[in-house]
């Protein structure tokens, strides 16, 4: 991983050439500004992780400064801000404007360093905490004993000390982010970020934006590109991303550089790109809907993830793992699974993969009952979930207004496109040939949560 990023902005070059001297002693990587216009050129050409601001400037003074990267963009990590002259109001509006921390001058040397360490500290650590609030859902690594996962195990720890992208192949549910996921935190960016997107869920007209960022004026937004700076970029869902998007990534890869829309100074980019698709590219690239050149980038390392029938002896782990999981994580009461049932899930063919197993553990846990998971119990289960999956619209009620039924019928048609597109709205949009927005407004209406829905 690389060192944390630091730009120093003060006027006065005595201290910007210490500060950076002792910094690069501590192995930090230093960049310097003499006023706010410097500064505002060296954030746009590289995202800083921690930026020292001087308040007292001659063109645009640091409190100024600070309010409009504050009120563009969030800031970029934290700020800590240098004065001589510093008053309590001036601190406090620091802080007001999202300012880590106030030092006076004459800096201290000892307090700037435990400063910037503390400040760096609680960047991560909050970055670590909202990735911890989004994987709530997200199994921290393969779970599993039988040979296939093992070799599999061993295939991605090898693979992960190297920084060649990685390309993860495998049906809905295999654990796809799962092994992304583990690839990171086995690798030499492991204190790095790690930043999935879902390609799937972001607007086509926005996927650029979302992953290059923009430039408007000295208005900056960092793209997912580049808050995964010194760390790994997950796409999930690859063959979803607009064709634009896949010139602009394919350019980004073979260059090392990217354009941020409306920007026209090229940014370095330092991340090791992991894509996950169930889709066959190749045939993808053949009927032309996915850019040859950026198949053959990233199809560097494939990984293929094996469907959960192929390790069937597994299930019970994974049964075992699941329960724990969702006691733990959604405080739902204990409850174990017979022999005689985990029997029988060992001989189901898991359609769903360990998606399927997983949203099975967690449904029998909320319904409840006694603390064992007897086999008749699954059966119902299992038989529940395949006639959800294949709802007859016949069933519908001819003796229903019109309106009725025409809902009831709306909801079964789109639940049942939804499932046969893993729970991706873009593709439901794109199947059902409705707008995004108008397609979100009929879920809403129709009661159907595009969150919960594959759950149903």
């Amino acid at each position: 991983m690389n060192a944390p990023y630091i730009l120093v902005v003060d006027d006065e070059p005595d201290i910007r050439d210490l500060v950076k001297d002792i910094l690069e002693d501590e192995g930090y990587a230093v960049a310097t500004a003499e006023n706010a216009a410097a500064a505002r050129e060296a954030r746009r050409a590289q995202r800083p992780d921690l930026i020292l601001l001087d308040i007292w400037m001659p063109d645009t003074d640091g409190i100024t400064l600070l309010k409009e990267w504050s009120e563009g963009d969030h800031l970029p990590g934290p700020v800590i801000m240098m004065s001589g002259h510093g008053t309590v109001e001036t601190a406090v509006e620091a802080t007001r404007l999202g300012a880590y921390d106030f030092i006076e001058k004459p800096l201290s040397m000892a307090k700037l360093l435990l400063t910037v360490s503390r400040a760096l500290d609680a960047d991560r650590l909050a970055r670590e905490n909202q990735n911890l609030r989004r994987q709530q859902r997200i199994v921290a690594e393969p779970v599993g004993r039988s040979e296939v996962v093992q070799r599999l195990r061993a295939q991605v720890l090898k693979i992960a000390q190297h920084d060649a992208p990685v390309l993860l192949f495998g049906e809905p549910g295999t654990g796809k982010e799962v092994y992304a996921r583990f690839l990171h935190t086995h690798s030499p960016r492991r204190g790095g970020p790690f930043v999935d997107v879902g390609v799937g869920s972001i607007a086509r007209e926005n996927a650029s934006l979302e992953l290059f960022g923009s430039e408007q004026g000295d208005r900056i937004h960092y793209g997912r590109l580049e808050q995964a700076s010194g760390g790994t970029l997950f796409l999930d869902e690859l063959a979803d991303m607009d064709v634009e998007a896949q010139a602009k990534l394919a350019s980004a890869l073979e260059n090392g550089s990217f354009l941020r829309i409306g920007g026209k100074e090229p940014v370095r980019v330092n991340v090791r790109v992991a894509a996950a698709t169930h889709r066959d590219l190749e045939q993808e690239v053949a009927v032309g809907r996915f850019r040859e050149d950026l198949y053959y980038q990233l199809n560097v390392v494939p990984i293929r993830l094996p469907p959960l029938r192929d390790h069937i002896e597994d299930v019970p782990e994974l049964l075992n793992y699941y329960i724990g999981y969702f006691v733990d994580q959604e405080g739902l009461v204990y409850r174990h699974f017979t022999l005689a049932a985990q029997n029988r899930l060992r001989n189901y063919s898991w359609p769903g993969n360990i998606r399927e197993l997983k949203n099975l553990v967690q449904r029998l846990l909320i319904l409840g009952g006694d603390e064992e998971i007897a086999v008749e119990e699954v059966d119902a289960a299992v038989r529940g979930a395949t006639t959800a999956k294949s709802q007859d619209f016949g069933s519908i009620p001819l003796n229903l207004p019109l309106r009725e039924a025409r809902e009831q019928f709306e909801r079964s048609y789109l639940m049942q496109q939804f499932r046969e597109c893993e729970g991706n709205v873009a593709r439901l949009a794109d199947r059902v040939g409705m707008e995004r927005t108008n397609l979100y407004r009929k879920l809403r209406a129709l009661g159907i949560d595009p969150k919960k829905a594959l759950d149903e």
